[in-house]
């Protein structure tokens, strides 16, 4: 495998891992790191900006969700939703600092598109919070390795 060839299946699953389909991610990053032959770093980096802009796929439908609720492919019951949108509406933006979360992070990712929260204040506070998970997830495996 090429060395670009692994940045962009880290890149691919983190995306993916953010939005519609199920994935995950942390597996790939965790293997990379074993491998210990790519940059620390640049691991981090793809990973975190793959997931983030997967997270914006999720904002996008949020602001349209109207046209997409109830289609099967759609990231968040109309429950998993509901809480998300209680919880928004009482923590407000800090509560994307919980978007890692591997159940109910994709729903907390699509409410703030419904409420219309500012795109940049949604990317800033979803990059701390999912690039500070990649950064625990890395430390912890390096720690074993």
């Amino acid at each position: 495998m090429t060395d670009f060839a692994a940045y962009l299946g880290l890149f691919g699953s983190a995306f993916l891992a953010a939005t519609v389909l199920p994935a995950q991610s942390e597996t790939v990053l965790v293997g990379l790191l074993v491998a210990d032959r790519f940059s620390i770093a640049l691991l981090l980096l793809v990973a975190s900006i793959g997931n983030v802009l997967g997270s914006v796929v999720n904002w996008v439908l949020g602001r349209g969700i109207e046209r997409f609720r109830g289609r099967r492919w759609f990231p968040a019951s109309d429950a998993a939703l509901e809480r998300a949108t209680r919880w928004y509406s009482r923590y407000g933006r800090w509560s994307l600092l919980l978007s890692w979360l591997p159940i109910g992070g994709d729903a907390l990712t699509v409410v703030p598109g419904v409420l219309r929260e500012p795109l940049w204040s949604f990317v800033t506070i979803v990059a701390i919070a999912k690039t500070g998970r990649y950064l625990a997830l890395a430390a912890a495996t390096l720690q074993f390795v």
